[in-house]
């Protein structure tokens, strides 16, 4: 009955020398995925300015400097619709619609309160967030009839339907909608990759040369079989 041959034993430098090659690749390889994942965690997290929104799925801020009192209501959802201003470091100030839990109207009281000149202390600006809701023409006509009610005097423009969406947008920034964490099969993937990665360079590490021997005579196999196919 035949026997196996004994697998050839590697000296210590050749096995040494494998598992550092072995060991230097996966760590370059941990080292892309790594950043790969942190970029693509960074792309998922990342939270729009509301100029910047371009679909409804989005999830955005507007930094609030001013606010009106509430000019519509949601009995059912119990949430309140104000106007506020966002005003960019340049001075140049934006008006929008924003809608807020009815339980949350103490949270802005202070800026609702200095945009009214009812206090001379200027609140720091509070950053909302939320989901864009296409206005219906309930709530557009509603904003319109109350809108120079809040505006600043020296504001010459009068908002109407044809000019609404130019100074308003067509949506409003729904802060009661909470945010949704949505499955990213390519963030899954890359951390599947680099926890198989990571287990690797630890089983080359502690397995006592199990992988270094593995590797070994794989590559002793594919050069006889390239050599015989060239002799061939």
């Amino acid at each position: 009955m035949l026997k196996r041959s004994k697998q050839k034993q590697l000296s210590p430098e050749k096995r040494f020398t494998i598992k550092i090659l072995l060991c230097s690749a996966y760590l370059i390889v941990i080292t892309i995925l790594s950043v790969c994942s942190y970029r693509i965690f960074q792309e998922k997290q990342n939270i729009k300015s509301w100029n910047d929104v371009s679909n409804a799925d989005e999830y955005a801020y507007i930094e609030v400097s001013k606010m009106s009192e509430k000019f519509a209501y949601y009995s059912t959802s119990k949430k309140s619709i104000h106007f506020v201003i966002e005003q960019e470091k340049t001075g140049a100030w934006h008006t929008y619609i924003i809608a807020i839990k009815d339980s949350d109207y103490s949270k802005f009281k202070d800026i609702i309160d200095y945009t009214y000149g009812r206090t001379k202390k200027n609140p720091k600006p509070i950053k909302v967030y939320g989901y864009p809701v296409v206005i219906n023409d309930e709530l557009k006509q509603m904003a319109i009839d109350n809108i120079s009610n809040f505006l600043p005097a020296e504001n010459e423009v009068v908002i109407t339907n044809g000019n609404f969406n130019d100074y308003l947008t067509n949506s409003f920034l729904d802060t009661t909608i909470e945010r949704e964490e949505n499955f990213n099969i390519l963030l899954f993937i890359t951390l599947l990759m680099l926890l198989i990665m990571i287990i690797l360079f630890f089983i080359t590490i502690f397995d006592k040369d199990k992988v270094v021997d593995n590797i070994d005579e794989l590559t002793n196999e594919l050069k006889n079989k390239y050599f015989k196919s060239k002799e061939n």
